[in-house]
């Protein structure tokens, strides 16, 4: 397959963009819907998109581990309801940044799960970026200019987000030795539809016209965007073109202060800058064994099987 760098990091700059998008109307329909709600309609509108990916390859649904999909997309439910939590409370760019703590946590997560012994490079980007976590933590009272009224457990919830992610990274990972990335998918975005149905009859709110064009939004960029990773990562080395997941701190924060008011402070800069560096840092020190999978929505690129 032809390397094309341009054509990769381009697409994947493109995927943070529609991602940052979609959590930008996750917050706006956040503080009027539930939570279960709006992931219904992501995960409903987003079908389409995936059926799309796997139309490209054998669509299949054949398994002999529908355990393990139900698991998988349980975790991965959980991380959604995380997501759209913290983007309705915390200013998009600071969501978004901690966000990033997925492949800290991988590392930390794939010594008792996994039994690897993370490198020494790894243990120093590691450090690094949970330093930049605690400059946010920290700053978040006295050197950022978003709103006072952001609740402390916010932030660990989004912190936690970045642990859960990794679980659901890992679990991929577990899966792609048997399945293929097309079957992944599609047993997430059919299970996360159906489970977020179930409740729907005793928590239902019905959104306004307003609410429910985000909606419908929310999921086709959800499904655009997961398209437009799929392309990049066919496209180039994940190595070459993974430093331009980090974009999306970049249109985080366009979108924060230009649709919220939600100017970036030092500390979210610093600490966005530790965490966005030491994710880089593993990126270039490892080598990609496999391409990665897009089974919905926008992580930081690590390398792992599957993932």
């Amino acid at each position: 397959m032809k390397h094309d760098l341009k054509r990769g990091a381009l697409l994947l700059a493109s995927a943070t963009l529609f991602t940052a998008m979609l959590n930008a109307l996750q917050k706006l329909t956040g503080s009027q819907l539930p939570a279960l709600e709006i992931i219904f309609f992501r995960n409903l509108f987003s079908l389409p998109f995936v059926m799309m990916i796997a139309a490209r390859t054998k669509m299949t649904l054949k398994t002999h581990h529908f355990g393990g999909h139900l698991i998988r997309s349980v975790v991965g439910l959980i991380s959604m309801i995380m997501i759209v939590v913290t983007v309705t409370r915390l200013p998009l760019a600071e969501q978004q940044v901690l966000s990033y703590t997925q492949p800290l946590f991988l590392v930390l997560l794939s010594i008792p799960l996994l039994h690897e012994r993370p490198s020494l490079h790894r243990w120093v980007a590691v450090s690094i970026g949970f330093s930049g976590v605690i400059v946010v933590a920290l700053g978040k009272g006295l050197l950022h200019s978003g709103p006072d009224s952001v609740p402390n457990w916010a932030y660990v919830v989004a912190l936690a987000q970045g642990a859960v992610g990794a679980l659901t990274t890992m679990q991929i990972r577990q899966l792609s030795a048997t399945e293929s990335s097309t079957t992944i998918a599609l047993w997430q975005a059919i299970l996360m539809t159906v489970a977020t149905a179930l409740p729907l009859p005793f928590i239902w709110t019905t959104p306004h016209m307003t609410d429910g064009l985000c909606l419908v939004a929310v999921g086709a960029f959800a499904g655009i965007a997961q398209v437009l990773q799929t392309e990049a990562f066919a496209s180039a080395q994940v190595s070459a073109i993974g430093p331009f997941a980090y974009s999306g701190l970049l249109w985080a924060s366009v979108i924060g202060w230009f649709g919220f008011g939600e100017i970036p402070g030092i500390a979210m800069l610093t600490g966005g800058l530790l965490i966005v560096g030491s994710g880089v840092w593993m990126l270039r020190h490892d080598r990609p064994e496999k391409r990665p999978v897009a089974t919905g929505g926008m992580m930081a690129p690590t390398n792992v099987k599957g993932t």
